[in-house]
């Protein structure tokens, strides 16, 4: 018996762990054609966001699909050990402990970030059980068990022997919380409220040859220069103050020197057209330890490097004033310092773009740092050519420009981090500073040994480099290290599975993550890692904010799917994703989806509560057309859905679903072949609108996998060990597009009676005589029957003129339907009246208003061009009632 109402909570995970059971998500390589997804690997602190249901949901969509078609599906899951993030989590932990980072050894505290992985590491995956993901669980991977491990230490050591890698200081993005260098990826650039702060520079005073001071060339002049910043705490490590060589207000000050304020140290005036003129002052203070454009400018100019600010963001004795304070503590009381000496010109509000670090909240220091780095150049220049050719194609394809200009202008990467969770970097060093770059300590103290003839060396004389690689060092080796083709690269797995088929991730990662990838694929395996990337847009709320737990706008996926259903969840997604656009998420799309699976639960319902007439085994001639064109009008579907499969159009394949069953199956295929009240149905309609049912199931399937399978095992007796999981994909047949145009015009003359219903308030019991003024009546009679069901017409007959009766028209073709006596005629007569003289009378002023030559002449075109319309809809109106009056009789 099936139960009244649908209840997702009661089914979800009997089903849940029933495929898992039947290991239908579990791969193995075999004759069959693979197709492989890589989950891009959350965060091992996580737990689901919003962002990951819409991606997770995407892709179980594909597995599930490739799966159903006789592909091998393999869905690789894993996790990312988030050296920052991560460490951030431990170390917050281990304060609620008591216990501070600075009193732990490394190994002591690795032990506690154990400890953190184990016990939250599992859950963002059990989370995705919820959601349905059919992900291959024996195959999941983490970035930091062994095998990964050893893999990144290997590329390291690779590539540092092929020349590619490096070590030297640059400027890096400094995180003074976290204590490390992060990735551009890694910093959230967010508009804040400052003060730019007008600080008057004094100009030295010129020396001659004899010692003696010089008269200015243009001794009028004032005798300083005025330079506006928004970091007055680092006037302390000024190397220069440049102008623009064409500005006309400093040309007497080329040559000359400024006197920083408040420490009194000298510096040169220099020249530079990077200066914007009609920015501030037009004078720029170049501070190159501290800007990474002041630094290009430094190196440019050969100007000195002073760095005064600590790595926990505190101003060190270099500075000479504040050591010791905050940077912002020290902003607020240089700018006070600056007005007590008569430096402080003025403050004014200020708007400007700040970079954040995404995982501590804290504002980055553009930073000098000794850290490692690869050369980019050579290496990504495969990546490039595969990605504009279309051997890698992305989607939408509008991202390819985005990409172009990334990789054409591509940077060094720094691919070290000041923290103590992640792969420690392979280099040793010596008592005398001499560095060797080995898999491990022993391997190092052989070369050692052996190359440099060091045979009295040992172990303890080498001291391993404290830094850890970059997360995304690991992670742009994961299509290949999740199946060991770095550890073991002609293993039957990388093998088979390689080059994975489609990637599904964020455009905001497209060149930190996806780019990375192609490159170390090429560098690797001398091919592609995917061949498609579905670039997802990002979820907002409503209003268009991204949401986050700050913001409070992002709802708990777990809540949501509680609430409404995993398969109502995972449709409200998808309702509104197209490739590439953001998301603007409202509760109502996961209610249409909850909705959704109500509509399909219900006509089941129907259709098995129907009594069956096992003694006609023909179907009506009614029913037959009826199934006639719904099969077309699924093959017709079919065809739309892998045509938006192709082109990864997962919301637009999704909708022609919703509509095939919503609209042209519960709405209008049932209802054309439903039984009369307590009237049995024939077999063989019955048994055909069984399998349309199966066959939709199969087709709904990759987006709601539980309701589908839940009602596929109901449909007909299964065998044990049988799933709609692994059910043949339904193919498209033929279609006959002349049944299609038939019964879009069925549908039309149908609405269009039921409308003259409810306008007039007759009852849909009553039935009503129609007549129908066509050139080609051989194309309604076939229909007649079903516009007698589906209309209660009472009869149909072929005119040659026009007929008694409410008309409309659709194409050329007019109909009219008798509705005297069913309406109170002296009363219809007195409404249309009414109505034709208002319509008369809007037809007279706005011809009035289009009359008016000066209204015509001075009014704006589409104003003109709307009163013109409304004109004509008046037109059409008067005509259309006057003919009303003359049907009544009139």
């Amino acid at each position: 018996m099936i139960s009244k109402t649908y209840a997702p909570q009661e089914i979800e995970e009997k089903w849940y762990q029933y495929w898992l059971d039947n290991q239908f998500f579990k791969s193995t390589p075999d004759e069959r054609e693979p197709y492989t997804v890589v989950i891009p690997p959350p965060n091992v602190t996580g737990v689901l966001h919003m962002g990951h249901m819409l991606n997770n949901t995407i892709q179980d969509v594909l597995i599930r699909k490739a799966r159903m078609e006789g592909k091998n599906a393999c869905w690789v899951p894993g996790t990312d050990h988030a050296s920052i993030a991560t460490e951030a989590k431990v170390v917050a932990m281990l304060k609620e402990r008591g216990i501070s980072k600075q009193d732990l050894t490394r190994e002591e505290f690795l032990e506690y970030a154990w400890e953190w992985t184990h016990k939250y590491g599992g859950i963002i995956l059990k989370q995705l059980r919820k959601l349905g993901a059919s992900c291959d669980w024996d195959r999941t991977r983490f970035t930091m068990e062994p095998a990964l491990y050893d893999s990144v230490i290997d590329v390291f050591v690779d590539l540092y022997n092929k020349g590619q890698i490096y070590r030297g200081v640059r400027m890096v993005n400094w995180d003074p919380q976290g204590r490390t260098a992060v990735s551009d990826e890694e910093v959230i650039t967010k508009e804040i409220q400052q003060k730019l702060v007008y600080i008057r520079y004094e100009i030295a005073e010129s020396k001659g040859a004899d010692g003696e001071n010089t008269l200015s060339p243009l001794s009028s002049a004032p005798s300083y220069i005025t330079i506006a910043t928004v970091r007055p705490e680092t006037i302390m490590a000024d190397a220069a103050i440049a102008v623009n060589p064409n500005d006309e207000r400093y040309k007497h000050l080329h040559g000359r020197k400024a006197i920083i304020p408040l420490i009194n140290r000298e510096i040169p005036i220099i020249t530079d057209e990077y200066v914007t003129m009609d920015f501030g002052t037009g004078g720029l203070k170049v501070t190159p330890a501290h800007d990474p454009n002041d630094y290009t400018l430094g190196i440019k100019h050969n100007l000195p490097v002073l760095d005064i600010i600590d790595e926990d963001g505190t101003l060190n004795e270099k500075a000479q004033i504040l050591v010791g304070t905050d940077r912002f503590a020290a902003r607020k009381a240089i700018i006070k310092m600056l007005e007590e000496s008569g430096h402080l010109v003025k403050t004014e509000d200020y708007k400007s773009n700040v970079g954040t670090s995404e995982r501590t909240g804290a504002v980055i220091e553009p930073k000098l740092s000794l850290q490692w780095f690869l050369k980019m150049g050579d290496l990504s220049k495969p990546a490039l050519k595969n990605v504009m050719d279309d051997t890698i194609k992305l989607f939408p394809p509008k991202f390819k420009n985005m990409y172009r200009s990334w990789m054409e202008n591509v940077h060094d990467w720094c691919i070290s981090r000041q923290l103590w969770w992640g792969q420690r970097i392979p280099a040793f060093y010596m008592q005398d500073g001499t560095m060797i770059v080995a898999k491990n300590k022993h391997e190092a103290l052989e070369k050692v040994q052996h190359e440099m003839l060091l045979f009295a060396m040992t172990e303890a004389d080498l001291t391993q480099d404290e830094d850890v690689l970059d997360t995304w060092f690991s992670s742009w080796l994961w299509p290949m290290s999740v199946f060991d083709g770095l550890k073991d690269p002609d293993n039957a797995d990388i093998n088979y599975y390689y080059p994975t088929n489609d990637l599904v991730t964020a455009p905001e990662i497209l060149f930190f993550w996806v780019a990375r990838m192609i490159i170390a694929g090429y560098e690797y395996r001398g091919q592609e890692p995917f061949k498609n990337v579905y670039l997802t847009g990002i979820v907002r709320d409503k209003i268009g904010r991204k949401m986050s737990k700050s913001l409070g706008n992002s709802p708990d996926p777990l809540d949501l799917i509680d609430k409404y259903g995993a398969d109502g969840v995972r449709t409200g997604m998808l309702f509104s994703s197209a490739a590439g656009n953001d998301l603007m998420f409202d509760e109502k799309l996961v209610e249409q989806g909850r909705n959704f699976s109500n509509k399909i639960w219900n006509a089941f319902r129907l259709i098995k509560g129907w009594k069956i007439d096992e003694s006609s085994t023909s179907e009506s001639n009614s029913s037959e057309l009826a199934i006639q064109w719904f099969e077309s009008k699924l093959n017709a579907t079919l065809l739309q859905i892998e045509d938006d499969f192709s082109k990864f159009r997962i919301s637009d394949a999704l909708q022609a679903v919703y509509k095939l069953i919503w609209d042209d199956f519960c709405s209008q295929y049932l209802e054309l072949i439903k039984p009369g009240f307590e009237q049995p149905i024939d077999r063989a309609t019955y048994e055909a609108t069984i399998n349309f049912f199966e066959r939709l199931m199969g087709l709904a399937h990759p987006f709601m996998p539980f309701i589908t399978e839940e009602i596929w095992q109901d449909i007909r007796e299964r065998s044990a060990g049988d799933s709609i999981c692994i059910a043949p994909f339904p193919k498209a047949g033929s279609v006959n597009n002349q049944t299609l145009s038939d019964f879009d015009l069925l549908f039309d003359v149908i609405t269009n009676i039921r409308n003259i219903r409810n306008a007039k308030q007759i009852s849909p019991k009553v039935a009503l005589p129609l007549a129908i003024k066509t050139p080609s009546s051989d194309r309604f009679k076939p229909l007649e029957s079903l516009i007698r069901k589906m209309a209660n017409v009472s009869d149909i007959h072929y005119v040659q003129d026009k007929a008694l009766g409410i008309a409309f028209l659709i194409k050329s073709d007019e109909f009219f339907v008798n509705i005297v006596g069913e309406i109170d005629i002296e009363q219809e007569i007195i409404t249309t009246r009414k109505e034709l003289e208002y319509n008369v009378g809007f037809r007279e002023s706005t011809l009035k208003k289009l009359s008016n030559d000066k209204f015509v002449a001075n009014a704006k075109p589409e104003v003109v061009d709307r009163e013109r319309q409304k004109l004509a809809d008046a037109d059409a109106k008067i005509q259309a009632l006057t003919q009303r009056l003359q049907d009544l009789g009139m």
